[in-house]
């Protein structure tokens, strides 16, 4: 099977079957999650960094089941057995994935319970059991329980009177057997632990966390009087959360996306996880009721759901955290006191470079378009908004806009997964306060991060624009990396003008002059642009591609064709790559690495040595990852780079990236990561910090 191949064993030449070229996408996604955990592991990150790495992992596959795994599964159910790229069925896939996953939660209770446990309690947060407290600390828990838990509990009996109650997903739950002492009949129930409440219970000293569901386990006698309590026990059910519009729905897409997200709450059960002391009695129940095989259930030691670690890492504990980064505003955007900076003024000195979170995403993007919103001379302004937060100055400057005559237009992707809901909510703002809204096109997510302004001048109109890798949300801006252009190169303008009026009109996809944009002209000059690579042969050649994830098989075999023409191809993938590098007669002149650490790498940065327009280098930014659905199902949008200082700029991000020998894990032939030999020269979030203060020193 893939990824089961021994380092040394030899492997497929050029023309092999799929199953040598191809590592399975799902596969690959577990070691990026594993990359993570191991995050987590690591003795080098403050403690509370690696309290959150542990959370992020846990959060990472509960979204891996409630979308992929669960596609998966309605594939088997449909009695489907169509193959991926690396020759896998959907029944194969399921099995190599229980494998894997066991695997790496075993890793996780490894981590938590004998290392972040111990080295926390060490420095003062300690996790304590029931079992652990004296009699001060569960006096005062007992308080807690009457006066902030008891109230908001229901417990729900199971008997000829009471189905099986409906468990939502990723809910935490008690699973309670009770006793009638005369009959000495033994009933089941179900008590849910409570979302809007803390995951864990801080005691007084504020230093000692114990899990909600003990607290509540501690008083099931106040829940079932007069009862015996036999069992009780810890489960979480995982259900399938993906998001399908049929098409003969789609005629009004907001009422469709409404309507399945009253559906996703009765998706079919995939995963439960349980308590590795419940008794078979509850587990077969459990299983019984929910549907779900033995290979569906995960038994854990110690608490389920650590992505309840965010609260521990929320503790005002800087010692223990990593010390806090205050992004740069570039010096070109920099106020003095008198009055702010003129950013229409300064775009048309010259393009700028933005580079989040280590230059600021207030003092930039959020302030190029709150200057658009109050400027008398800005006639309109257009932008995509596919995740963004609900107090974001960004939907208050839109409001503001719309408030003063402009027109503004936003497009609004509906289909924008786990936050359609708060989609939806603050795009009905935008619509009171008069903003055009758009809700996308069906059978297309629009991806693309882009901002067009049209300003009145005395030359007359210009466009100003923004084009960027990330999305327009204040809060993961500080968390996430990217990239984003500010121009009013007008070929730019002309041709985001065209996109807008594309998703917002009627209109076949129109030729663009500078954009490549997806889902018709992206794939073709993207290869376009590998061949030409191949066309100037080794010695001139050379491909750099740094993304979120590299899975369209075309394109990987395009890759495979340049690497067979001797020309260098290095790939930074932060996420799944089903490329396989290093192989002989195959990939022998590609590699590989992903950079794991405190920024999540999300930019999207492509390099040609000679796709210039004068034959020399071209970089290209954007939305759009080396994926079927960015480019064959999704509006997405690059954009070339072309000033000489800011492809300066951009070289200098993909060499460091590529000089990392600190956070970088390096892609081998058998489809196995590696960490590489931890010299600490060059760390990229570190080294990329140390540039921007100094960019902010020089100018």
């Amino acid at each position: 099977m893939v990824g089961n191949w021994t380092v040394g064993r030899s492997l497929p030449p050029a023309g092999a079957s799929d199953r040598g070229r191809f590592i399975n996408r799902e596969l690959s996604w577990l070691d990026f999650n594993a990359r993570v955990l191991a995050l987590a592991e690591d003795p080098h990150f403050p403690l509370l960094e690696r309290a959150k790495f542990c959370a992020i992992f846990s959060q990472n596959l509960d979204e891996f089941f409630q979308v992929r795994v669960a596609g998966m599964k309605d594939q088997v159910a449909a009695g489907l057995s169509s193959t991926t790229p690396d020759g896998a069925t959907p029944a194969q896939q399921l099995l190599d994935i229980r494998d894997r996953v066991e695997g790496l939660t075993a890793r996780q209770e490894e981590v938590f319970l004998r290392h972040l446990v111990p080295a926390l309690a060490d420095v003062g947060i300690v996790f304590s059991g029931w079992d652990e407290l004296d009699e001060d600390d569960r006096k005062y828990l007992d308080g807690v329980f009457e006066e902030r838990v008891f109230p908001v509990l229901t417990p729900l009996a199971v008997d000829p009177g009471h189905p099986f109650p409906y468990i939502s997903d990723l809910s935490l739950n008690l699973a309670v057997i009770v006793v009638e002492p005369d009959s000495g009949a033994r009933r089941f129930a179900r008590v849910k632990v409570p979302t809007l409440l803390p995951r864990f219970v801080v005691m007084p000293d504020g230093e000692r966390f114990v899990p909600l569901e003990q607290v509540i386990a501690a008083h099931l006698d106040q829940l079932f009087p007069g009862m015996e309590v036999a069992a009780a026990t810890s489960f979480r059910v995982t259900r399938n959360a993906d998001l399908t519009l049929e098409e003969e729905e789609a005629d009004d897409l907001l009422a469709a996306v409404e309507l399945e997200l009253r559906r996703r709450r009765f998706g079919r059960a995939v995963r439960l996880e349980i308590d590795a002391a419940t008794s078979e009695e509850i587990r077969e129940l459990l299983q019984r009721e929910l549907d779900l095989e033995d290979d569906d259930v995960y038994p854990f030691v110690g608490p389920l759901d650590l992505g309840g670690l965010w609260a521990v890492h929320a503790l005002d504990r800087p010692d223990l955290k990593d010390p806090v980064w205050v992004p740069i505003t570039e010096r070109r955007l920099a106020s003095d006191e008198r009055e702010p900076v003129n950013f229409f003024a300064e775009i048309r000195k010259g393009d700028l470079l933005l580079h989040h979170p280590y230059t600021s995403f207030a003092s930039s993007v959020e302030e190029f378009i709150r200057q658009a919103s109050m400027d008398p001379k800005v006639l309109a302004i257009k932008i995509t908004l596919y995740r963004t937060s609900g107090d974001s100055s960004i939907i208050r400057s839109l409001i503001r806009a719309a408030e003063r005559g402009k027109q503004v237009a936003a497009l609004v992707e509906l289909k924008a997964r786990f936050d359609e809901r708060a989609n939806i909510e603050w795009a009905r703002e935008l619509e009171k306060a008069g903003v055009h809204v758009s809700y996308g096109l069906v059978g297309l997510k629009i991806h693309t991060k882009t901002t067009l302004v049209i300003r009145d001048e005395a030359a007359g109109l210009r466009r100003y624009c923004h084009i960027g890798t990330g999305n327009y949300n204040p809060k993961t801006a500080r968390l996430y990396e990217d990239v984003g252009l500010l121009t009013c190169d007008p070929a730019i303008g002309r041709d985001l003008t065209q996109l807008f009026n594309l998703l917002t009109g009627y209109a076949r996809l129109p030729r663009f002059e500078r954009l490549l944009v997806s889902p018709r002209e992206m794939r073709p000059r993207l290869r376009a642009l590998i061949d030409g690579e191949i066309a100037a042969g080794p010695g001139r050649g050379r491909i750099v591609a740094k993304m979120n994830s590299l899975v369209d098989p075309k394109m990987i075999d395009a890759l495979y064709e340049a690497s067979r023409a001797g020309i260098p191809v290095d790939l930074v993938v932060r996420g799944i790559c089903c490329l396989r590098p290093g192989v002989p007669g195959l990939s022998e002149n590609i590699r590989v690495r992903s950079i794991v650490g405190q920024y999540l790498e999300h930019s999207r940065i492509y390099h040609f040595a000679n796709g210039g327009e004068d034959g020399g280098p071209c970089y290209y930014i954007g939305s759009a990852d080396w994926m079927p659905r960015n480019l064959d199902r999704r509006v997405e949008a690059l954009t070339p780079v072309q000033d000489p200082a800011l492809k300066a700029r951009l070289q200098e991000i993909l060499d460091v990236d590529l000089a990392d020998d600190t956070l970088a894990w390096f892609l081998r032939p058998d489809g196995t990561w590696c960490h590489g030999e931890r010299r600490a020269t060059v760390e990229t979030h570190a080294r990329l910090q140390e540039l921007a203060l100094a960019r902010r020193s020089t100018g």
